[in-house]
């Protein structure tokens, strides 16, 4: 029997400094991919971020932050390392804020650096008008100031196997310019270019503040009760099953239950909902809300690492690391774009002169200068800088959209298949119709409410919610049993009084001829119909129904405004499923077994049309694997956060058409963003061949770009659009 070697795979994430745009994060992944014993590499210079799947015994996390330092940048553990099979893949993307934390870019090395290199410039400048014979050399030293760094990370990045970065063009244009006694545009060339980095780290730190700033919802203390006392404890350390007690205007310290009092809860940290919502004892409450009128007790559910927004802090960073199809494109093309530049450099520096016997010091200008006109990083955070934001925007509204592949996606979205109970409809019934039969006077819901008194079950619920909500006073009923399958019993001011179905109440010798044209009137609606019986009598009717939500119909309108088509699929009866789908003017498929959803989404794809699937995440699945995109609506509940590929935190119908409103937005801007990077580029190439712009013009125009991409990208935050979703 041989033995059989198992080695453990273990996931490492790292926080990386200074890695500002998709042109880092390559070099990165490609210096890491070099270590013996690494694989599922992923850097991503939207969260700052690194995580590295790799065996411990051949290389340590100390080697893999040595390995990005040597690079220019610095690398230190964000987490505590997790056996791969445990993180299925993923990483914790969230431990504290202080790890989590970009660098004020104030203190950021890459300020010092280019104040020491504009300094040094400044300095070259004014010694040149005093001794103009030295100029070129105050100039050479001004530009080594700043080159220095440059050239390190140029010359590591080739022995890492990466000859041909945004550094390498740097280097040789700088070089090249002092070569041929360009020294003072070398030493402006340098500064633009640093400055350039500059600002793409800080709009580079904004985006990724953008989503944490959620983290600034949760309350740094928590009142708890223990030991027959309430003591303040700090949030994090609050655990399952702990009793907390939330005061008035006091931020909800962890997601739970209210198993005391009734409050208006402002939930618009977590939903971006403005309205408050009203919660009774039972009801769900979320991490970083306001409880806003009164005391209440919460069993928390949750500990605070596991908490609703920092879940969904952790799920739109792990988003966010996901590469788009477009931003993956973007990134194979950048490999043979940058070597294309420096061939491309060459040849303008060569040829003229070699063929045509033109001047050899203006064509290797012309050459140089089209070498930092070529650099990409414009055109390679032109897609990643979008993708964030977009994901961004969506989290801070209650729209988790996990990735830019999803994101992309949405906006292509052509035909929306919505499941019916918990999605189109409350989940829950609700009392429609309150019918005395005979005699008016007989006050209906109020003795059947107190029949139910107590009871658990959906329908009983919905009688006495309903009677809650006309404020009765219910009177006591004696004797009460429950009829399994039948209905319930019981004696109210000394008469007998009976409440089931009608065909439990003819079981018991009741003459329904009276009521049987409404009661089929009713149930042509869609309606569970409940008949009272006084002293076996027929005293009145009661029906329910599951309601479309509030917002249902005008979630359906938004979609058909955009030209997109909705279905309702459904295991319901289909007399149910259509009165509500008359109701709402869509298309109804009912009486639907899991796999028949999933078969009808099949279908719908394979006659050409871009389906999203919408469910509440659990009976669904089959039907939600299969759409081009599946969204679990859920109302922030761990099927919402965990199930599909995007979910409403708000439970809303109209959240589907501002989902793919955000996907169609942000598609636009990555348009907008690489039109603006090449048309600068196109531009200046053109201008620089000619001879009317030279070097610095060439990198200025390049960082430019850079910010303009960058700029445009975080306008998906501030979207005016947004703040009325």
């Amino acid at each position: 029997m041989g033995n059989v070697m198992t080695t453990l795979q273990v996931t490492s994430r790292f926080k990386v400094d200074g890695m500002d745009c998709g042109a880092c994060a390559s070099k990165i992944e490609a210096a890491v991919s070099a270590l013996p014993g690494t694989s599922a590499i992923t850097a991503s210079a939207t969260t700052g971020s690194l995580s590295v799947t790799h065996d411990p015994v051949k290389v340590a996390p100390a080697a893999i932050c040595d390995t990005v330092n040597r690079l220019g940048y610095r690398a230190t553990p964000a987490a505590a390392t997790k056996p791969a099979a445990e993180t299925d893949g993923h990483t914790d993307a969230h431990s504290s804020e202080d790890e989590d934390g970009d660098t004020p870019w104030l203190q950021s090395p890459k300020f010092r650096l280019t104040v020491a290199a504009a300094a040094a410039l400044v300095v070259a400048w004014l010694v040149a008008r005093i001794f103009p014979a030295t100029a070129p050399w105050g100039f050479i030293f001004a530009t080594v100031v700043g080159l220095a760094p440059i050239a390190w990370r140029a010359v590591a990045a080739a022995r890492a196997g990466m000859p041909f970065t945004i550094e390498t063009l740097m280097t040789v244009a700088a070089a090249g310019a002092i070569a041929i006694g360009a020294a003072e545009e070398a030493a402006v060339v340098v500064v633009l270019f640093l400055f350039g980095e500059l600002l793409e780290g800080v709009a580079a730190g904004r985006a990724r503040r953008s989503i944490r700033a959620l983290t600034a919802f949760l309350p740094k203390t928590a009142l708890v009760e223990r030991g027959g006392a309430t003591v303040e404890v700090r949030a994090e350390t609050v655990a399952v099953g702990d009793i907390l007690f939330v005061r008035p205007g006091d931020r909800i310290p962890a997601d739970g239950d209210i198993i005391d009092g009734e409050s208006g809860i402002d939930e618009s940290p977590v939903t971006g909902e403005s309205v408050p919502k009203r919660k009774l004892k039972g009801d769900a409450v979320f991490a970083g809300t306001v409880n806003q009128d009164a005391v209440l007790r919460i069993k928390a559910t949750a500990s605070a690492a596991d908490n609703t927004i920092s879940r969904v802090v952790r799920l739109v960073e792990q988003a966010q690391e996901a590469k788009a199809p477009t931003q993956r494109f973007i990134d194979r093309f950048s490999r043979y774009y940058t070597p294309a530049v420096l061939i491309a450099g060459a040849a303008v520096a060569l040829l003229p002169p070699l063929l045509a016997g033109a001047d050899w010091g203006t064509w290797i200008y012309r050459g140089l200068a089209l070498l930092l006109i070529g650099c990409p990083c414009a055109l390679v955070i032109s897609t990643p800088a979008a993708i964030a934001a977009g994901l961004s925007a969506g989290a801070r509204q209650g729209l988790l959209i996990k990735g830019g592949a999803v994101l992309e996606r949405l906006g292509r979205v052509n035909t929306v298949a919505f499941d019916k109970t918990g999605t189109l409809t409350e989940g829950k019934p609700k009392v429609t119709d309150v019918v005395a039969i005979k005699d008016e006077s007989v006050d209906v819901l109020r003795l059947a409410a107190a029949l139910e008194t107590g009871s658990s079950h959906p329908l009983a619920k919905a009688i006495l919610s309903h009677a809650t909500e006309n404020g009765m006073e219910l009177p006591k009923a004696t004797g009460l049993s429950a009829i399994g399958g039948k209905g319930v019993i019981g004696r109210i001011d000394g008469v007998d009084i009976f409440l089931g179905s009608p065909s439990a109440a003819a079981e018991r010798g009741a003459d329904l001829s009276a009521a049987q044209a409404r009661i089929s009137d009713l149930n042509g609606e869609g309606k569970t119909v409940s008949v009272l019986l006084a002293a076996n009598d027929v005293a009145g009717l009661i029906a329910m129904r599951d309601e479309p939500r509030i917002d249902a119909r005008i979630g359906l309108s938004d979609l058909r405004s955009r030209g997109i088509e909705s279905i309702m699929l459904t295991g319901d009866n289909r007399q149910t499923a259509e009165a509500v789908g008359r109701a709402l003017g869509i298309e109804v498929k009912a009486e639907l077994l899991p796999q028949d959803k999933l078969a009808v989404v099949e279908d719908l794809r394979g006659k050409g049309r871009i389906v999203a699937k919408v469910g509440d995440g659990i009976n669904d699945a089959p039907a939600l694997a299969a759409a081009d995109v599946g969204i679990a609506m859920g109302g922030g509940t761990d099927v919402a956060l965990e199930t599909g590929d995007a979910a409403s935190l708000h439970g809303r119908v109209k959240d589907v058409a501002a989902m793919i409103d955000l996907s169609r937005r942000t598609m636009t801007n990555i348009r907008q963003n690489i039109a603006a990077s090449l048309g600068l580029k196109a531009v200046f190439l053109v201008t620089t061949l000619l001879g009317i712009t030279g070097l610095w013009p060439a990198i200025l125009a390049d960082t430019g770009a850079t910010v303009l991409v960058t700029i445009n990208a975080l306008r998906l935050l501030r979207s005016k659009d947004m703040q009325n979703v």
